[in-house]
């Protein structure tokens, strides 16, 4: 892997951090976070440490990449005044997806039906596209190196046990018969393999 002319130290570790990110959605399952009442503790401190991650470190390099390259185009002198929209934007966005399939499957069970598989495929390709998205920023950080990766890495590891657990508990069989297999596999799909 050469990814961005990186060092053959970094390109490993970023190899590995590919590998781990995508064996976490294959295995997280056998932990059972999400079948303990309450919610387990691991799972609550996943999320809050994915959550700090992205306040901390993402909506801020966002915005010092937008900074980067303002003032050359509109759309993105619209996304420098933005910013921070754009991103609430996109929380609320999957929030509404989680919505929805949350709706879906109570309806479902009201009813006695099973639960759509189309919304499944919804669910399932979005958490696709952003993971392909989270491999591709294995390397196209603002904070390069060793420590930024690290980081980067352990916060998404932890996010994906929590987007894991809340697929696993709406979906059921199906998630574990091919949702985690499409998540993994897009983590792999977005690393940069072999960038100039």
């Amino acid at each position: 892997m050469s990814a961005s002319g990186l060092s053959t130290p970094i390109a490993f570790l970023v190899a590995v951090s590919a590998v781990a990110l995508a064996l976490v959605h294959l295995f997280v399952g056998r932990l059972a976070l999400a079948d303990r009442v309450p919610r387990s503790r691991w799972l609550s401190f996943a999320g809050g440490v994915s959550i700090a991650y992205v306040f901390v470190h993402i909506i801020p390099e966002i915005h010092e990449a937008v900074l980067t390259v303002a003032g050359w185009d509109p759309v993105v002198s619209f996304a420098e005044a933005h910013v921070y929209l754009i991103v609430l934007v996109g929380f609320v966005a999957f929030y509404g997806l989680e919505q929805y399939v949350r709706q879906s499957n109570v309806a479902a069970l009201r009813y006695g039906l099973e639960p759509s598989t189309g919304v499944f495929w919804i669910h399932v390709g979005s958490f696709a596209a952003y993971n392909a998205l989270i491999g591709y920023l294995l390397v196209h950080r603002e904070s390069p190196g060793v420590a930024g990766l690290a980081t980067f890495a352990v916060a998404m590891a932890l996010h994906f046990a929590v987007n894991d657990s809340g697929l696993r508990s709406h979906h059921g069989r199906l998630y574990h018969d091919y949702g985690r297999w499409m998540l993994a596999a897009a983590v792999l799909v977005g690393a940069p393999w072999d960038s100039p």
